[in-house]
């Protein structure tokens, strides 16, 4: 007598969650940059003489705008299970995708301005498929809470994952706070972040409000300032001293450039908090726009230590790690410490096991015809600057001087040029007025290309070009005119350790 097979136990239905209401009223706020494309519609009526026919039409969109999104939030739903996030969205077309917590590699929580005042969050999953961002998912509008819970749940399966591979005796890795920023380091960056670029948007406003403003004035024109002062009756010691109104246009400029780095600074890394927790570091900053992004530290492919020539004098750096995370396609190396000191570096860099050179270090240096291209810049420059004299231009003078200040900065920067070799790691140093040292571990490297040309050639030299995963937003990594001989052992050297890790 055999037993009665049991029925087959049906897949137990997942508990579906929405996005938090509060996504319509980000609709609502998306709808103010959208209804510029509302502005051909209007041109079209007014030029038809339907002026009558603007308000309703433009109502109409508003009610079809919030139609869209309510349909898309109703039609919109997610699951999370235990091991497993589940999302279903579309309208007309239904898209079903599971993403295992496994193959998540990424989770980060973003608020920008309007969603920290309701409580939300966004969160985005990399999963590093192919494909890019198409083959990434993301919550539009959870609760923060929600958001937290949730990142605490695909964290807590990886950790029991990760300690289940783990040897019984390995030491566990708690999270720990490698590095932060107050308010006076950040006034301290942003002083040292002189920024022109906020003399542009400020001209810009200047010209756009010009005609609203009830008087005209230009902070960066010395003239401006001396009619200031004849309004005064000082017009005729002003005249006098004429250096006066160029102090105050300089002064103006300065405090624009200084006022700019200092926003910038605590806008972008206000409550900059760097933590390493198991198997990623996490970064948390920003004023308006909140993002809480995780970096997998065996994702990481190079480090990058960018100073300033005064920054440097100070004792100053900035670290960005190249990896393979995206950071939600805003940012392509991750900048894990915007300003701080070596001591304070060292830590982050043991975390993810690249090591600065030591002191002792034996440096190699590039040969000195990597000047040559700043070298025909300036000859090409003075050239044009002479012929212009010849043609009656004094401003040729000019461009003659700025020639030689091109040339001497190529032949500056050339003697910049470094590269060492340190056993499971190459370093790469460049530049004088803005130092950039690369640390690139020799398993991060898949590709070298040994490149040489009609000016190398009978030098003897070649130049060595890394293929790093990831991608620089600083430039590629490259070794330039070395000897032949010597590149040609350094990438069978580098790619032979690849190839055994």
């Amino acid at each position: 007598m055999t037993d009665a097979a049991a029925p087959p136990t049906a897949e137990a239905e997942p508990h579906w969650l929405r996005l938090h209401p509060a996504t319509l009223a980000l609709s609502i706020a998306k709808l103010g940059p959208r209804s510029l494309n509302f502005l051909p519609a209007i041109a079209a009526l007014g030029v038809t003489g339907n002026w009558a026919y603007i308000v309703p039409a433009f109502l109409l969109f508003l009610l079809f705008s919030l139609l869209a999104a309510w349909l898309h939030w109703l039609r919109f739903r997610f699951a999370v299970g235990a091991d497993e996030v589940v999302i279903e969205s579309g309208v007309l077309a239904r898209q079903h995708r599971t993403i295992p917590f496994d193959r998540i590699q990424d989770v980060s929580i973003e608020q920008g301005l309007i969603a920290r005042a309701l409580g939300i969050a966004k969160v985005e999953f990399e999963t590093g498929a192919g494909g890019g961002k198409d083959h990434d998912a993301s919550l539009d509008a959870v609760g923060l809470d929600a958001a937290e819970a949730l990142r605490g749940a695909i964290r807590a399966h990886r950790s029991e994952r990760a300690a289940a591979l783990a040897p019984a005796d390995a030491p566990g890795a708690d999270d720990r706070l490698l590095f932060a920023m107050g308010p006076r380091r950040l006034l301290i960056a942003g002083l040292f972040n002189f920024s022109l670029a906020a003399l542009a948007v400020f001209g810009a406003a200047m010209q756009f409000f010009d005609n609203l403003l009830p008087f005209d004035f230009n902070i960066f024109n010395p003239v401006d300032w001396i009619d200031v002062a004849e309004a005064y009756g000082l017009d005729a010691w002003l005249v006098a001293h004429r250096w006066v109104a160029g102090l105050g246009a300089a002064i103006s400029l300065l405090f624009i450039g200084f006022a700019g780095g200092v926003a910038t600074m605590f806008f972008t890394n206000w409550g900059f908090r760097l933590t390493h927790e198991p198997r990623a570091l996490r970064r948390t900053r920003g004023l308006t726009t909140r993002t809480d992004v995780a970096m997998p530290v065996r994702r990481v492919q190079a480090a990058i230590l960018v100073t300033g020539w005064l920054r440097e004098r100070f004792g100053w750096h900035e670290l960005r790690l190249q990896s393979l995370a995206s950071d939600g396609g805003k940012e392509r190396d991750h900048q894990v410490v915007p300003f701080g000191t070596l001591r304070e570096i060292d830590p982050v860099l043991a975390t993810v096991a690249i090591d600065r050179p030591p002191g002792e270090t034996r440096w190699e240096r590039s040969h000195h015809i990597v000047a040559l291209g700043g070298l025909l810049g300036a000859v090409i420059a003075a050239f044009g600057g002479a012929v212009a004299i010849a043609l009656g231009e004094p401003l040729g003078s000019l461009t003659i001087a700025a020639a030689i200040l091109v040339a001497l900065a190529a032949l500056v920067g050339a003697r910049f040029r470094l590269w060492a070799d340190l056993g499971d790691r190459v370093a790469i140093r460049r530049g004088w007025w803005k130092p950039k040292l690369t640390l690139l571990p020799h398993a991060s490297v898949q590709s070298i290309d040994l490149r040489t040309d009609f000016v190398l050639r009978p030098l003897g030299l070649a130049t060595l070009v890394f293929g790093v995963p990831g991608g620089s937003a600083l430039g590629s990594h490259a070794i330039p005119a070395i000897p032949a001989g010597v590149a040609q052992a350094l990438r069978t050297r580098i790619l032979a350790a690849g190839g055994a890790a």
